[in-house]
This record gives structure tokens, sequence and C-alpha cells, in this order.
């Protein structure tokens, strides 16, 4: 597998704020704690508070968690007890629990949590660096996880189940395993035999990464959120996180940049079986948006005390409960979430947590044989692809030693005769000149529909060339995307099933480059 890296900016793919950060941007600089590089972990590492209490109430809700997998790894048994020791931090990646793990970009994400440890673990060898993946089970955007494409096709998983995903019962996964082209015995054991939707994403993490030693961690967990409760109280008397997110939000676009995540004035949830909806305060009562239930203040807040579990975090307030249960370093996220976590510092200042070091995820572009074989056909390097396809057309007319076909000078002569006559026209008879100057305007448009059509016909002396040149496009930038945002983990592992092995011999998170992976 040859290896090559870019810069993100010259990709063309990447938002201004994540090129800024990667450029240490000082615009950013109030937003964040350290930039990641391996040396800002010993600073983070004193930074972080986290009790033995808290590593008991952890460990216990992981060993519950985990009696789903009937067989753990021994790498996660290991993970899972070290959690224990004071010497032990998680790197942390979450995402939503998409069937089939959904785009590409989701094993990015587990795979550069996974290195990150490894070169942690290699540079600080008196700590133990745990990857942590944090499943996003409360979220309630059924839509946006139900569905994956797959060679081109797209699969969808249709039920009514409402509230957070992550209870979901599996049914009705079995009709979607039923249409696919072959069998998957990761998926199918995943989806035919759990009962939840959290306990089949669990399981498929564990058999594509528990070898690396992945600890999945569920925090719709009802011990795990007693930490939360003074958070909850908190929100509810003050809505502090909406002030300070706004501040942030509003000094972010000041400079330029655009917020990714907008507060609430109660940035939590009602959560129940089949519930998970919005709290807001009407007056002197608490309400639960579109249901019947409301709480007056000491109903809500005994609530809150006695029942955390029954609170859910929104976007704005769930990393702070991550960074409250886990003994977390870093996060690593995609560009979108980089960016949002932006918005949030002033909320960890106030509630005097560690804000964790940010880290952009890796982001790749994979070419398999067929088409590395296209490419080098068509003379490209593979940074060259990343320019858009009128630009690698005309690129490769000059390497095919033919100039652009432009009639630029006869334009220029043609206007410059039609002036003198204008001129002569205007001196013998000023009425003509209009007239002129529509028969300029007909001869200019006569010589720009020659030029199109002699284009057009030495572009089909290149026909050929140049659909190889289209389709390899398609292939490797879909929809006009990157891969990682289109594809599936199944469209690359099929073929080959060292894929993942292949990315965590590729990446390399402290670099922060684009990486490029190309089969010999």
């Amino acid at each position: 597998m040859k290896v090559t890296t870019m810069d993100y900016a010259a990709t063309g793919a990447f938002s201004q704020t994540i090129t800024d950060y990667l450029c240490r941007s000082e615009k950013l600089r109030p937003f964040y704690n350290h930039f990641p590089t391996p040396e800002a972990f010993e600073k983070q590492i004193q930074e972080k508070q986290f009790t033995p209490e808290q590593r008991q109430v952890l460990h216990a809700s992981l060993q519950r968690q985990y009696r789903s997998v009937a067989e753990i790894h021994p790498q996660v048994k290991q993970h899972l007890d070290l959690l224990l020791q004071p010497n032990t931090f998680t790197i942390t990646t979450g995402h939503q629990l998409n069937i089939f793990t959904g785009p590409l970009y989701f094993v990015y994400k587990i795979v550069t949590v996974i290195n990150m440890c490894k070169q942690l673990q290699e540079k600080y060898p008196a700590y133990n660096f745990v990857p942590v993946y944090w499943m996003a089970t409360e979220d309630h955007d059924f839509p946006e996880i139900n569905h994956f494409s797959l060679f081109g096709k797209k699969y969808t998983w249709e039920t009514d189940q409402k509230g957070a995903v992550g209870r979901f019962s599996t049914q009705g996964l079995e009709q979607v395993l039923e249409q696919m082209p072959e069998q998957y015995p990761v998926f199918e054991a995943a989806y035919r035999n759990s009962n939840t939707l959290a306990d089949a994403t669990r399981f498929i993490t564990h058999a594509l990464f528990g070898a690396y030693g992945l600890v999945s961690v569920d925090g719709d967990d009802a011990g795990l959120k007693k930490a939360l409760a003074p958070v909850i109280r908190q929100e509810l008397i003050e809505n502090i996180s909406n002030k300070l997110v706004e501040e942030s939000s509003k000094q972010l676009e000041e400079l330029g940049y655009k917020p990714q995540v907008y507060s609430r004035e109660i940035n939590l949830f009602y959560l129940q079986e089949g519930l998970r909806e919005r709290i807001v305060q009407e007056g002197e009562k608490y309400r639960v948006l579109n249901t019947d239930i409301s709480f007056t203040p000491q109903e809500i807040l005994q609530l809150a005390e006695q029942h955390p579990e029954q609170f859910s975090p929104n976007v704005i307030l769930r990393p702070l409960y991550e960074e409250l249960i886990l003994p977390n370093l870093a996060y690593i996220g995609g560009g979108a979430e980089v960016a949002y976590w932006f918005q949030l510092k002033k909320v960890f200042d106030a509630c005097q947590v560690a804000f964790p070091i940010l880290v952009p995820r890796n982001s790749a572009l994979y070419i398999n044989r067929g088409n590395a074989s296209r490419m080098q056909k068509l003379g490209l390097q593979p940074q060259e692809l990343f320019k858009d396809y009128q630009e690698l057309k005309k690129y490769l007319s000059a390497q095919l030693h033919e100039e652009e076909i432009t009639l630029e000078a006869q334009r220029n002569a043609v206007a410059t005769a039609f002036a003198e006559v204008e001129k002569l026209a205007q001196e013998i008879e000023p009425t003509l000149t209009k007239t002129v100057g529509a028969e300029a305007q007909k001869a200019a448009n006569a010589l720009q529909m020659l030029e199109k059509k002699i284009s057009k016909a030495r572009d089909n002396k290149h026909e050929q060339t140049f659909k190889q040149l289209e389709n390899l496009k398609d292939k490797l930038f879909p929809n006009g995307s990157l891969q990682e945002r289109q594809d599936n983990l199944l469209t690359y592992q099929t073929n080959n099933p060292d894929f993942i092995p292949a990315l965590v011999e590729a990446f390399k998170p402290f670099e922060l480059k684009f990486t490029i992976l190309e089969e010999a």
C-alpha cells in the first residue's frame, strides 16, 4: 500500500475554520485549550481531575454494558480494568448509531483514536491510554441513521419506533439484511441476535475493533448520569450554558466563522421509553414539548436529583457530560464537530472541567488497484484528482499536447475593426452606429459559437480519455464529495479484508494531514 499525504487546505474539501485551526490561527486561540501535539498531553494530564470514585462508577457501568457481548476480547478486558488505575486516560470519539456503520468516516474516527493511543503510549510509557467510542444512544434523529449506501445502492431501515435510538429494538433490520447482495457475518450476528440498537452497535464495534482494545461507552446509563445531576440543576435554574455559548458564537461570527450548533434556553431533553423531547420553561412551569407533561420548579429539581437518567443533554451539554464521566484527554471529531466544540469552551470553564484537546480525525482517499491503474494511464498524480473535472480536462489536453482552444485574439481583432467602422459611421451618419454595434455583437457571438464548436470537435478526438477521467472522478468522489462522506465500510472491506489494518498502518493523527492510500 502506497501512502502519501497532503494539506487539508489543498483538498478544497474542508472549512476555513478547520484549516485556520490547523494553521494555529491566533483568531481561534481563545476557543480551545491545547493544540494537538504529543507534548501538549503532558499538560492535559496534569489538568485532568478524575477521582478513584469516578473510576469505580465508570468501571461498574461498563461491566454492566458489556454483558451483552458474549466473548469480550482480552485487549478490551484489559482496558476496562485499566480504567480503575489513576494513571489511565482515554482518547474519545463519538458518533451516531448509523446502521451498518454508516458513512466511512465513522471507521476513520475510530482508527484515529486507536492510533493516537498507540502513539501516546510510546511517548508516555508511565501512563495507559484507552481508545473510546462514545455511542450517541440518546440521539432521537432517526432519519440520520436509518440508511447507508453500498455499491451505489441505498438501503433503509423502516420502523415506527420513537425516542432515543439506542433503545430501539432491532426488529425490521432483518429485512435490510435480506436485501443485501451477500451475507456479512458481523452484521448478521449483530442485528439478528441483539435486543437493542445500542447492543448491536457495541457488538459491531467490538467485532471490528476489539483486537485494538476499543471500549464503547453508552451514556444512557443511570449510574453514569448521576455525575450530570449538578449540571442539570444549574441548567434548569440559571440557563448558564445558553448565555455562554451565545457569547462564543457571536465572537466566532465576528471573526468570520459560522456557528455549527445553536443553543436553547434549556439544553436538556426529557427522556423516557419512546420519548425524547425538549424541556422548556413557561412562566412558573417546566413543560416537555409535544406532550402533556409539566413540572413545577420544585418537582423538576427533585426529579433531577433523584432520577438524572430521565434527563438527556443535547449537543451543547453532551460534550460536558462525556468529560464528567471519562478520564479523557482529547476528543477526535470531524471538521464540523471540532468547530462546534470551539463554541463550548466557556461552558467548560464555568463548570471547572478541563477542556479536552481537539483533534480533527484522519480523512482519506482510498484508491483501489483498478482505479490506481486508471489514474496512472491518465498520467495523473493522486493530489491532482482533487481539482475539478473541467480543470483536469484542460490539464489533460495540455498533456496531450493540445493547447486550449481560444479565439480571443480574433475577437479582439474583430472588435477593433468594428470600432473603426463605428467611428467612421459616427462621422458620416450617427444613426448608423447602433446598426454597427448590433453587427459587432453578432460577429462576437458567432466567434464564440465557433470557438465552442471547434473546442467540441477537438474534445471528440479525445472523448475516450475524458470519459475515463469522468468515471475515475465519479468513483473516487461519489456525488462530487469525499468517499468518506458517501461510501460505506463494506464497499472496501468486501474486496479487501485487510482494509481496517491498512488504515491502522497508514493513519498518523499527529501529522494532521489528509491521507491518500493507493493499492499497488
